[in-house]
């Protein structure tokens, strides 16, 4: 990763287009500084601070995201979730409805399209997240200063509303923008840097904590060797993949001969990614959001956190959710799975160009044959994904419970896919320049 680094920055293209990265990404975490009148950061900051008694547990997994802008409050509070969540949401409705499905299959007019569209569900799902957190903050005392808006809570939660949804968009264009004129996607480099931020400020804490107690740096120590191992576990199964052999006949057209060669059709244990994570803590935490945004304190919210949350203090809650949560896990991935792999286009494709897999006919035994591979290996991803969702989490308590969110259960997945991705795309790029510069 280092050496590819260093070698992308002697190319100029190369060079300028990581810079560019890097300042549209300071421009976000500048903006996750910039306060927004009319509320009392401290008494704001209580229902992020794991040790207060008003502490909200799903909208400190929310701050995190954020590197720690919505704990304070700041014109990036929202971060980069509603333009995901609203992502996630087109790409089901892509599958469900046939005319968004057509759109999607219209080339790249539809896909600008479906992007606006996109862009569009982002503005009310930022205006009804903006709504609910300031609907939650209201009820503690304090925490909107009023006086700065003659006296009207209204007008105090209208103005926040705006300042957040103008910055949820300002963070989806900055992502658009790294997107057009950087390295990768701008999206997952958001929330990349988010989590790292997230993280940098848990450890520099540990780090001030030291001074004090001595017995922290065994504590960071244990951390950074859970870090190293789980790092090198997911990039090794991430890898990993199936190779099935496909065989082309010799097909003579005109006075060329073709085929005749053998190629392979990769299967990746882990193709869909982190998309079934994301889909299922969404699921699993909608219920937790509404209690938690709109009915905070009620019989609602406290059935919940105790009956069905990761951090109930019930055994059975804790059992309830974990078991609920890898069910969802394994629908969303088989689910995911078969929108990224379809074994009858794949058959279709090899039959048409003369291919075939060796001891299996063409036609249906090839679509069922690679039907049973996929299920097979999606099982395995799907068994996979579960145990990222919880044994981070377990090996991070035993380490340091302090440290324990730094990097969340979805967090050190995304963190090691998106490194690797910003691997791949510079090294295509300066293979790319390699090759222009062979031309010329």
């Amino acid at each position: 990763m280092l050496q590819t680094l260093i070698n992308a920055f002697k190319v100029k293209d190369i060079r300028r287009k990581v810079l560019m990265m890097l300042l549209l990404l300071l421009v976000f975490r500048i903006g996750c500084y910039i306060p927004v009148p009319g509320l009392d950061h401290s008494v704001f900051s209580e229902l992020f601070d794991s040790t207060s008694e008003n502490s909200n547990a799903f909208l400190t997994l929310m701050s995190s995201i954020t590197g720690g802008a919505l704990a304070n409050g700041t014109l990036f509070a929202l971060g980069i979730g509603p333009y995901i969540n609203a992502s996630i949401i087109m790409q089901l409705l892509c599958v469900g409805i046939p005319p968004l499905e057509r759109l999607s299959k219209q080339g790249e007019e539809g896909r600008k399209k479906i992007s606006q569209y996109t862009r569009y569900l982002t503005i009310l799902l930022a205006v009804i997240q903006s709504v609910g957190i300031i609907v939650n903050f209201a009820n503690s005392e304090g925490a909107i200063q009023a006086s700065l808006f003659f006296d009207q809570t209204w007008l105090a939660g209208l103005f926040m509303t705006i300042v957040y949804t103008a910055g949820a968009l300002l963070v989806m264009w900055l992502g658009e923008r790294i997107t057009d004129y950087g390295v990768g996607n701008g999206q997952s480099m958001i929330i990349f840097v988010g989590i790292l931020s997230t993280a940098g400020q848990q450890i520099v804490r540990k780090v001030i904590e030291m001074t004090s107690d001595i017995n922290v740096i065994w504590e960071l120590i244990a951390f950074i060797i859970v870090c190293v191992v789980l790092f090198f576990a997911i990039i090794y199964v991430d890898l990993s993949e199936r190779k099935v052999p496909v065989q082309y006949a010799k097909q003579i057209k005109g006075r060329k001969m073709y085929g005749g060669q053998s190629s392979v059709i990769p299967i990746r244990i882990s193709g869909s990614g982190v998309m079934p994570l994301i889909f299922a803590f969404s699921i699993i935490s909608f219920p937790q959001m509404l209690s938690s945004l709109f009915w905070p304190g009620s019989a609602f919210d406290d059935f919940l956190t105790n009956w069905f949350s990761g951090s109930a203090t019930n055994v059975a809650g804790r059992i309830i959710y974990s078991v609920v949560l890898c069910l969802l896990i394994f629908g969303f991935s088989f689910f995911y799975a078969q929108m990224q792999f379809n074994p009858e286009d794949i058959s279709k494709s090899i039959q048409q160009n003369g291919g075939f897999i060796q001891g299996i006919r063409p036609g249906k035994a090839t679509e069922a044959y690679l039907k049973k591979i996929s299920n097979r290996i999606t099982l395995f991803g799907a068994i996979y994904l579960s145990l990222v969702a919880f044994i981070p989490s377990l090996l991070f308590a035993w380490a340091s419970y302090d440290l324990v969110n730094v990097f969340s259960t979805t967090g050190i997945l995304i963190v090691v896919s998106v490194a690797m991705e910003f691997e791949k795309q510079l090294q295509a790029q300066m293979m790319m320049k390699n090759y222009k510069g062979f031309l010329k």
